[in-house]
């Protein structure tokens, strides 16, 4: 049944659980719940009652911008939000927002922030440390694929 399931394709209007937007994407869910808290404004899933998450096709081209920002151009989750509010998600998915040096931070900058913060103020709540944990690890995972992107383009 589940082998049926995967080789149904959903038309380009219907929502998305988050293991569907995560593959289609090509990102992990933890990823996707985390720029949902970043990004508020441009990702708010539906809830169910049951607290699970149904993506909306604006919510997906959303995802789908922050990972060309973050992923592909190599900019802090501050400076892909920055570009998204003042240019708006479609001039990322067509390729027309511009991006100035004022959005684009250092890698190594955002690596030490993000440090700093797995330090700070650790929450006592086990809970509320394992969500903190996984944060950091998020953020420290994009921060390794921006270094890794910015590595191979000075040498090629």
């Amino acid at each position: 049944m589940t082998a049926l399931k995967a080789r149904i394709e959903k038309s380009a209007d219907a929502y998305r659980s988050i293991g569907e937007a995560a593959a289609e994407l090509g990102l992990e869910t933890h990823v996707l719940r985390y720029w949902e808290t970043r990004f508020p404004r441009q990702v708010s899933p539906v809830k169910r009652p049951d607290g699970r998450r149904l993506f909306r096709p604006q919510d997906i081209d959303a995802l789908r911008a922050i990972r060309i920002l973050v992923h592909e151009r190599g900019m802090t989750l501050k400076g892909a939000k920055a570009v998204l509010v003042q240019q708006g998600v479609a001039a990322v998915l067509t390729g027309t927002a511009t991006i100035t040096p004022d959005t684009a931070a250092s890698p190594a900058r955002e690596l030490q922030e993000t440090l700093a913060r797995a330090f700070t103020d650790v929450p006592t709540d086990p809970e509320a440390r394992r969500e903190r944990l996984n944060g950091t690890l998020t953020e420290l995972s994009e921060l390794k694929l921006r270094l890794d992107a910015l590595r191979a383009r000075r040498q090629g």
